[in-house]
């Protein structure tokens, strides 16, 4: 479905500028933004994809991964086609770079409604970027909202400080992907100009009080040197010791043939985090379940045991049940 875009303006009869997403993509008419999905059509821009679906899927709030929200929840997960990044490592890069608009009709009603009836807790925009099809998101959003659903983003934060604010209000969580804490890494790899508007989300996010995790995938001679891994570590301290922050191993795909991520450069990772004073740090895409689980940063107990996608929440009212600390 063709849809009025939002965050535009126009620079002149030809041209509009959107102003969605970090890139503001000028716009002639005819054409589309970089995403792929926003079209200049007689001088107004369009969302070519709202309530165009081409994946969902009922997912663990942990596959997000979450681990610091609504442990052991459900979520429904929706995607549309398209992305304003276009990673050579993109996990999903059939639909996210796909070029043709395709996917099943559906309406922010019918979402909600698949959401109460697989028994799931909240929606997840997903899979693809959100920002991108931002239009459907925020009116599902807020209808699930009033159902009692929360609402979280997966997201490379290239959102822009306008629409994030917008839906604020309706949007619980996020697990936001900081690739690198280098801007040559963003050029080359993910075909954006700068790691900036991803920081600038990432504080924008916790101000607004949206809760906020952190993953960054460790490729081997990108950016896993113990330079940029502590640059990275010292950035998320400096906000707040209790971010939670996902190491996650690469495997080749798409473009990208860099070899694994070995496991030790993982658990390298994860003890520069800990030692540097991150109360949670977790490891993803490995075998090694002691890495997932959620301990207490004040006695060190587990108080959340992960294997797999199987959850044994031992908080009470959040709290650990030992040492009364706060967890989430």
């Amino acid at each position: 479905m063709v849809k009025d875009a939002l965050f535009w303006k126009k620079i002149n009869a030809n041209t509009v500028q959107c102003m969605l997403c970090a890139r503001y993509c000028k716009i002639i008419e005819g054409k589309k933004g970089n995403c792929g999905v926003r079209q200049n059509i007689n001088g107004e821009l369009k969302s070519l994809v709202y309530g165009k679906l081409i994946s969902k899927a009922v997912d663990p709030i942990e596959k997000k991964p979450l681990y610091h929200f609504c442990p052991g929840t459900k979520v429904l997960s929706i995607a549309t086609v398209g992305c304003n990044f276009h990673c050579s490592f993109c996990q999903n890069w059939e639909i996210s770079q796909e070029a043709h608009i395709m996917g099943e009709n559906t309406t922010p009603e019918e979402i909600v409604e698949l959401a109460v009836k697989n028994n799931c807790q909240g929606i997840a925009y997903t899979y693809t970027e959100p920002t991108i099809f931002y239009e459907f998101a925020y009116d599902v959003a807020k209808l699930a909202k009033k159902q009692g659903l929360y609402n979280v983003f997966v997201t490379n934060g290239y959102i822009s400080k306008e629409p994030l604010d917008k839906i604020s209000p309706y949007l619980d969580a996020a697990n936001v992907d900081l690739k690198s804490m280098s801007d040559n890494f963003y050029q080359t790899v993910c075909g954006v100009p700068s790691v900036k508007p991803v920081l600038d989300t990432i504080k924008r996010m916790i101000d607004l009080g949206i809760h906020t995790e952190i993953t960054n995938l460790l490729i081997p001679g990108l950016n896993d040197s113990p330079e940029e891994i502590n640059k990275l570590i010292t950035w998320v301290k400096n906000i707040s010791n209790n971010i939670p922050l996902h190491f996650s191993a690469y495997y080749p795909t798409y473009k990208l043939n860099a070899p694994p991520t070995p496991t030790q450069t993982l658990i390298n990772a994860f003890g520069v985090a800990k030692k540097a004073g991150l109360n949670h740090v977790y490891l993803g895409n490995i075998r090694n379940e002691e890495y997932s689980n959620t301990h207490c940063p004040t006695c060190k107990k587990v108080v959340i045991l992960r294997k797999g996608y199987d959850v044994k929440n031992y908080l009470s009212n959040n709290k650990c049940p030992n040492c009364k600390t706060k967890v989430i």
